[in-house]
């Protein structure tokens, strides 16, 4: 598992492809070759947008977990509310037809 972070990743791979490309002269007797690093720009760009795109479904996520917290609540409320007046208006031997299990 790799200690870096990955935007600290992004930063080394685009370092990376600029002193490939500078260097690829030198570089082409070991098998860096123009269609290697058009390969590897192509994948490094992927991840980026895919980065991006997983960074905006987070924060739908945040907006969506906030929303349902928020209605949660409301429901809640509106189920205590319900139950205590069921228990005060109907004889407890019914109170189970409501979903309460309490003996008193």
């Amino acid at each position: 598992m790799s200690v870096y972070t990955y935007a600290s990743q992004f930063v080394a791979t685009k370092v990376m492809l600029s002193g490939l490309k500078a260097n690829q002269a030198v570089l082409s007797k070991r098998g860096i070759t123009p269609e290697f690093i058009a390969e590897f720009e192509t994948i490094y760009q992927a991840v980026l947008e895919v980065d991006n795109e997983q960074e905006a479904l987070k924060a739908r996520l945040k907006t969506k977990t906030h929303e349902f917290l928020t209605l949660f609540k409301q429901m809640q409320q509106f189920q205590h509310e319900a139950k205590k007046l069921v228990k005060i208006e109907m004889p407890s031997a019914s109170w189970q037809e409501f979903g309460i299990q309490d003996k008193r």
